[in-house]
């Protein structure tokens, strides 16, 4: 499994757990990313915000987020 924040633009991959505490668990999941839910990395440039789509949504995340996020897969679409 890679870290969100591992994966290159244009890479489709399904998220396979969130890690964290209670309060970014349920932020990241109130927002959609879900396990099960495949996202899209749009951007990825260093020291930036990762920008990924998901479930009809364009959504930037803070690397420090996408380090809590595992997903599997990876590969570019």
């Amino acid at each position: 499994m890679k870290k969100l924040s591992e994966l290159e633009k244009d890479a489709v991959g399904v998220i396979s757990a969130v890690n964290g505490d209670p309060r970014f668990i349920s932020r990241i999941t109130s927002i959609g990313l879900t396990p099960g839910c495949t996202v899209t990395v749009i951007k990825n440039e260093k020291n930036r915000p990762l920008l990924v789509y998901s479930r009809d949504t364009m959504i930037a995340l803070n690397r420090d987020e996408c380090g809590l996020i595992e997903v599997e897969g990876g590969k570019k679409a």
